[in-house]
């Protein structure tokens, strides 16, 4: 049976890793905030083969359902809609973007706080440190770019480090979710296309830091 994932977010990042799983033989569906019409013509252009549709149906009997949402929309997701998934999630807090939230300025990172608004999923820090250009543009290349994976969860992690794999991506192991920090704006790794040894360098320094200080 095809696999299904299931992506919440139709902007830039959300339609790139629909194209890519689509090209790596998943069945793709992919909601946005409203009425799937809304989306259809741009996932038709930017993610042929995906299927737009609603919130509830991208997660029922997904495989994996990947957060490629804005900060903002997180909230707007139901915690109980997530119940038993393993969630990629892949957003970040920006304070250039988002302004400052002190609710995620803790010490264990953006999915540290999205996992407890969906204490019943299974969190993946993912997909959140290369920008969606560099993924499109290297997937399946000679670069072999390194993706970053964290989560307290080792079976969902390995699952998505498979699905990276898959993609065309050097899935990155990086430690529990509260790593996942060192995958962050204001991090070494965030923005930057790196191979396997020099993000786990980027990451395991970054957190060193992070940790000589107190943070």
């Amino acid at each position: 049976m095809t696999q299904r994932i299931g992506i919440l977010g139709a902007g830039k990042l959300g339609t790139v890793v629909a194209r890519l799983a689509v090209a790596a033989g998943y069945e793709v569906r992919i909601a946005g905030s409203g009425d799937p019409k809304f989306i259809a013509l741009t996932v038709d252009v930017g993610a042929r083969g995906a299927i737009a549709t609603t919130a509830a149906d991208a997660i029922a009997d997904a495989h994996l359902v990947i957060l490629a949402i804005p900060l903002y929309g997180v909230d707007g997701v139901p915690a109980g809609a997530l119940a038993g998934h393993i969630v990629i999630d892949a957003t970040n807090h920006w304070a250039d973007v988002d302004g400052p939230l002190p609710e995620y300025e803790s010490a264990g990172g953006t999915s540290t706080v999205v996992a407890r608004k969906f204490p019943h999923a299974r969190i993946v820090k993912a997909l959140s440190h290369v920008a969606y250009q560099e993924l499109e543009a290297h997937a399946r290349d000679s670069r072999r770019i390194a993706l970053g994976v964290a989560s307290d969860d080792v079976e969902a992690a390995n699952t998505v480090a498979a699905f990276l794999e898959r993609l065309g991506f050097d899935a990155v192991m990086i430690g529990p979710l509260a790593a996942g920090i060192g995958l962050q704006p204001g991090s070494h790794a965030f923005g930057a296309a790196l191979g396997r040894e020099a993000l786990l360098r980027s990451v395991r320094d970054f957190n060193s830091a992070r940790s000589e200080k107190g943070m």
